[in-house]
């Protein structure tokens, strides 16, 4: 009888599965402090923003990347 200490999950999903879970974890975080340490955008549309990330999880952290963050890295001339 072959017996893992993981869960079920985890063994169906494989090497793969895992390390494409951690990476997506670490995007949708790293979209959440980006958006909280964003001075461009105010009270609201933070708030609006943070609320998208947080429920469409990794959906709502691709679409703040290229919506939400667009004029964040412009250089003003």
């Amino acid at each position: 009888m072959n017996e893992s200490h993981l869960p079920a999950f985890l063994v169906s999903f494989g090497l793969f599965g895992i390390i494409l879970a951690i990476v997506t974890t670490l995007f949708w975080i790293w979209m959440l402090i980006d958006c909280l340490t964003n001075t461009r955008l105010d009270g609201v549309n933070k708030i609006i923003w943070l609320l998208v990330i947080f429920f469409l999880h990794v959906l709502g952290a691709i679409v703040y990347f290229f919506v939400g963050r667009s004029g964040r890295n412009k250089v003003a001339i």
